[in-house]
């Protein structure tokens, strides 16, 4: 007969497996991204550059090493990124709907980009603006929140009302743009991996590096959390604390994603949801595991807007666009009869 503590270790296990399977799926994922491109590349002759450098040609490794692989890994660094903010946000806020994206800190990232191109400002001026932007509205949530002592679902509506704000200053700003602003503005707002570059990536891995240990440090607090605010007091969960350090730590990684990428939709909302489905609630795995399906889903997106169309590449912002608008439905209309 299995014990209690017989069947949590099992499920444990499980868990574990899980991780290993997704990170091999990620990795070949990386592998496949680093492939596809407007000119194929074989898996042995990417696998060979990959690990033996100097014995790949001048030209293969011109495209694997400057071109392909900061691209690739850089979907996985805003996937994780993105995925981890989601899963933090769904849970302080108590709210399924809750995401970067559904707090409009896409939206307020544009309109910094929007801002820093119309000043004419270089891609350096553009995402520091957007960073700036995208912090601004998630302590904006925050504040709006703390005030009012708001609810959860106040709180996505809040976010939802600034988003059709910062879109509306956006369109305002473009309307008065010249036809060559309008063009950055727009290609930006699609979101692209394409403009990475080493330098680029390094940073966006460092805030990931520093804020996501932070966020893992305090797991147990986030399952305490999932049973409400009192209870969580009454565990002597410091709720109001934790909350002020979640946002923090959510708003650097939200905008270290979407500064470098532009607007990339609906990874915040559908990692986490998978990661649930996998790992149920705990959050030593449910963060984790909501990080590791944001990479995968990004990465499958970044490979998929290379093979849509052969020899273009399409934003791979309208790519999880539309993989994430059904998605969304889906999570609407499971959520108590479309009732969040």
């Amino acid at each position: 007969m299995n014990t209690g503590r017989q069947v949590y270790e099992r499920n444990n296990r499980k868990k574990y497996l899980l991780f290993v399977g997704l990170l091999m799926v990620l990795f070949l994922f990386l592998i496949a991204d680093v492939m596809t491109g407007p000119a194929m590349l074989p898996v042995k002759e990417v696998l060979a550059c990959l690990f033996h450098k100097s014995g790949a040609s001048d030209n293969t490794r011109v495209i694997v090493w400057s071109m392909r692989l900061p691209v690739a890994l850089m979907a996985l660094v805003v996937g994780i990124a993105l995925g981890t903010s989601g899963s933090v946000m769904q849970t302080i806020l108590h709210n399924p709907l809750a995401s970067p994206y559904t707090l409009g800190v896409g939206a307020a990232a544009g309109f910094g980009a929007s801002l820093a191109i119309i000043m004419g400002w270089g891609n350096g001026g553009i995402s520091l603006l957007s960073f700036v932007f995208a912090m601004l509205i998630c302590f904006l949530v925050y504040l709006m929140g703390k005030r009012q002592e708001s609810s959860g679902n106040t709180m996505v509506l809040s976010g939802i009302a600034l988003l059709f704000l910062f879109q509306a200053l956006q369109a305002l700003l473009q309307y008065g743009a010249s036809e060559a602003q309008n063009q950055s503005i727009v290609f930006w707002s699609f979101g692209s991996l394409q403009k990475t570059n080493w330098g680029k990536l390094g940073i966006a891995a460092a805030i990931c590096a520093i804020s996501i240990p932070l966020v893992l440090k305090d797991a147990w607090k986030y399952t305490a959390l999932m049973l409400g605010d009192e209870k969580a007091e009454s565990l002597g969960v410091p709720v109001a604390r934790l909350k002020m350090k979640a946002f923090f730590l959510i708003s650097l990684l939200s905008a270290a994603a979407v500064c470098f990428t532009g607007t990339i939709g609906f990874i915040g909302l559908a990692g986490p949801h998978i990661a649930r489905i996998l790992v149920g609630e705990d959050q030593r795995f449910y963060i984790p595991m909501s990080a590791l399906c944001g990479a995968v889903v990004l990465s499958l997106a970044s490979i998929l807007s290379k093979l849509i169309q052969p020899g273009l590449i399409f934003p791979i912002g309208i790519i999880t666009s539309i993989i994430g608008v059904p998605f969304f439905f889906v999570v609407v209309f499971r959520s108590r009869g479309g009732r969040v």
